[in-house]
C-alpha cells in the first residue's frame, strides 16, 4: 500500500478521528459549547479539582490560553475556580451543577455517536477493534513517553 492510497492506515486513522469529531460537533452543537470548551468538560469531570497548568498539559495548550479559556467558562457558569488549601497560589478547578449537566448531556450524544460510528460492524468485531486499538494506543504512548513528550 502506498501513501497514494486512501485506504493507508495513517489516512483513515486520521479521517476516522476527524470525522467522529465533526459529528459530535454538529449533534452538541445545542449544547451551547465549543468543541475546545467540551474538552475542558470532559477532562476536568474526570480529573475535578485539577489546576489551570494541569488542565494545560491534559488539553496540550500553553497556560495563558487554557487560562483564557477558563475565564470564558467561569464568565459562562460552567467553571469554578476554588483556591488549593496548601498552596494559596493555585487555583483548583472544578464544574458547576450546569457543567456536569452538560456534560451528562453530551455522553450520551457521545455514546450514540460511536455506536452509529460503529453500526457496520458485529459485536465481535467492535470488540476486537476496540482491543486493537486500544494496544496501538498502549504503544504509541510508551513510544510518547520514551521521547520524553
Amino acid at each position: 500500500m502506498s501513501p497514494d492510497d486512501d485506504e493507508y492506515i495513517g489516512y483513515v486513522l486520521s479521517d476516522v478521528a476527524r470525522l467522529i469529531r465533526t459529528v459530535f460537533d454538529r449533534r452538541v452543537r445545542d449544547i451551547g459549547l465549543t468543541r475546545a470548551q467540551w474538552l475542558v468538560l470532559t477532562r476536568l469531570y474526570r480529573r475535578p479539582g485539577a489546576s489551570q497548568t494541569e488542565l494545560a498539559d491534559m488539553l496540550e495548550v500553553d497556560r495563558a490560553s487554557a487560562g483564557r479559556m477558563i475565564d470564558r467558562m467561569e464568565k459562562n457558569g460552567w467553571v469554578e475556580r476554588r483556591s488549593d488549601d496548601g498552596d494559596r497560589r493555585i487555583n483548583r478547578l472544578y464544574l458547576t451543577a450546569d457543567a456536569r449537566r452538560a456534560h451528562k448531556a453530551m455522553w450520551s450524544i457521545a455514546e450514540a455517536t460511536v455506536d452509529d460510528a460503529l453500526a457496520p460492524l458485529s459485536a465481535t468485531e467492535r470488540d476486537q477493534f476496540t482491543r486493537l486499538a486500544a494496544r496501538v494506543k498502549s504503544q504509541l504512548q510508551s513510544m510518547a513517553g520514551a521521547n520524553g513528550s
